[in-house]
């Protein structure tokens, strides 16, 4: 099968030294830099609204294009198989169907390539640095360098990482090592080496921070700049980002409502109660919070801040390192999170010490209910739904010398699905339809690369399960449901908070879109379960 494989993708190799068109332009083939934060919200970074101090990300969205529908899968797993694959995760077995195997152990079947096989026929190298979380290993799966984390519970002392699929001993605690800053000197590393050794070749860098994902950990000097900013709370906080977003075009419509009854998507009351009489499990009011409660919420909030913004800082240093290789303008560069903000709340790792400084690498604190409503700003829901909460993602799109347009917006709706089929276009070739005489199924993405050009308004639709929460987007309308929950129906067009369910209204809309949902289920299901 391997062989096949190979085989299939020697075919596109003839358009490796062809150069791309896009609208009158002509271009040589772009190196392409994807950038995933993990766990950020909707309007976590300040072109989106945000308060926390981005300018590295602001820079490249002021050259550049931002997405204003851009969705994800609601899971850090799912989307990364999704980005990598240009498949739904289910389609690819990387999570479940309502009955059957996948999930975050599942495997592809061979036939589900990552993005590197498909760029190397075309003349790419490939790195990757940070986060994993796909089965397989980076090297065996195509990437030329990687430094893989899959530590998830330590941003200062991580137990378990490897480099070029090799363990590498932990590191040792009273280091100066943080997560971030290490992925980024992990992707400098391998820009330095490909402008020394290889730069007659594109490259492709996914480079995927950890980042800000829980345990809430940054640099005490990054929480010390957000010192009493989130004072006033997630309610005044959420009104201002609101008020951000639209006077910068993004969204319509109105600012969602909290509610109350909303919580984190799994009980751990044990950890809830370790954390002590500070933690606050649920959506409520900012005014119904004891004083207690409101310092404990805020100094989190402090943190998340802090660790977005150091995100920020060593996405400008590797933006350093492409202009010192001149390899910035002619570099397609993509920013976007794995999932919306997390309203988890637990206690993994080394435990979590109530004496410890909050943030330390002896803390282990969650963003909660509270806050991840004001990163996901304007939208309902959070992580692990498929509201938009948890789906809706910043997209970032940069690329100096195949893109005219700067400081546009695009209000197209999109999907990481859509990313796979973008870069392999702009690398010259395209997803393969058949391996060897078999037939593959139809990716669900559309390329991104029209949009480059205008804005797009065409009609899709669009497919999301996850953990029972599901979702169908069919042009204007979603037809969205919490697992158990009956079926609602939002015109998008109109109320993108989803806060007007129109099902009973148009009862004939949300069948047919119900019936479609089943429908895709079931295909893609079968197309799984006959690889």
């Amino acid at each position: 099968m391997f062989r096949l494989l190979i085989s299939a993708a020697a075919t596109v190799l003839l358009t490796a030294t062809m150069p791309c068109v896009f609208g009158a332009e002509t271009v040589e083939r772009p190196n392409v830099v994807l950038i995933l934060a993990d766990d950020l919200g909707y309007s976590d970074i300040g072109c989106y609204g945000g308060d926390i101090e981005t300018p590295n990300l602001d820079r490249l969205a002021a050259d550049g294009l931002r997405y204003t529908q851009f969705c994800n899968t609601a899971r850090c797993w799912p989307s990364r198989a999704a980005i990598l694959t240009g498949y739904y995760a289910q389609q690819v077995g990387r999570d479940k169907f309502p009955e059957g195997k996948g999930g975050s152990g599942g495997r592809r079947p061979a036939w589900a390539q990552l993005l590197p096989r498909q760029l190397r026929p075309l003349g790419y190298r490939s790195y990757h640095s940070g986060k994993w979380h796909i089965d397989g290993k980076p090297l065996a799966e195509g990437f030329d360098h990687s430094m893989s984390l899959e530590d998830h519970d330590r941003n200062f002392y991580p137990r378990k990482w490897s480099k070029d699929d090799k363990p590498q001993p932990a590191i040792t605690p009273g280091s100066d090592y943080y997560t971030t800053t290490a992925v980024a000197d992990h992707a400098i590393e391998c820009l330095s080496e490909h402008a020394q050794q290889y730069s007659a070749q594109p490259f492709f860098h996914y480079i995927a921070f950890t980042c800000p994902h829980f345990p809430l950990q940054a640099p005490a000097a990054d929480i010390a700049k957000y010192k009493g900013r989130y004072d006033v709370g997630w309610d005044a906080i959420r009104s201002a980002r609101w008020q951000r977003i639209q006077s910068q075009g993004l969204l319509g419509g109105e600012l969602s409502e909290l509610e109350p009854q909303i919580g984190p998507p799994y009980d751990f009351p044990k950890a809830i109660e370790q954390l002590g009489s500070g933690e606050v499990n649920l959506e409520l009011p900012w005014e119904q919070l004891t004083e207690d409660q409101k310092a404990f919420q805020a100094a989190k909030m402090e943190i998340h801040a802090a660790m977005v913004d150091r995100m920020d800082q060593e996405i400008g240093r590797v933006i350093e390192q492409l202009e010192r290789m001149q390899a910035l303008d002619n570099t397609l560069l993509l920013f976007l999170s794995d999932n919306g903000a997390s309203a988890e709340i637990m206690v993994r790792g080394d435990g979590h010490d109530p004496r410890a400084a909050p943030g330390s690498a002896e803390s282990y604190l969650c963003l909660g209910p509270g806050w991840s409503s004001a990163s996901n700003t304007p939208f309902r829901r959070h992580k692990t739904w498929v509201h938009q909460g948890g789906i809706a993602t910043p997209l970032i799109v940069h690329w100096p010398r195949g893109i005219q347009a700067t400081g546009e917006l695009r209000h197209g709706v999109g999907h990481v699905v859509d990313l796979a089929p973008t870069i392999v276009e702009i690398a010259g070739g395209s997803l393969p339809t058949e391996v060897a005489g078999l037939k593959l199924p139809a990716p669900p993405g559309q390329s991104l690369v029209p949009s480059f050009a205008k804005d797009s308004d065409d009609e899709r639709t669009l497919w999301w399960l996850h953990e029972g929460n599901r979702a169908l987007r069919s042009g204007r309308f979603k037809l969205v449901a919490a697992k158990g929950d009956p079926w609602e129906l939002y015109d998008m067009s109109r109320d993108g908070s989803e806060m007007h369910d129109l099902a009973s209204q148009l009862p004939d809309t949300a069948k047919h879109m119900a019936d479609e949902w089943e429908r895709l289920t079931s295909e893609y299901q079968k197309e799984f379960e006959g690889e």
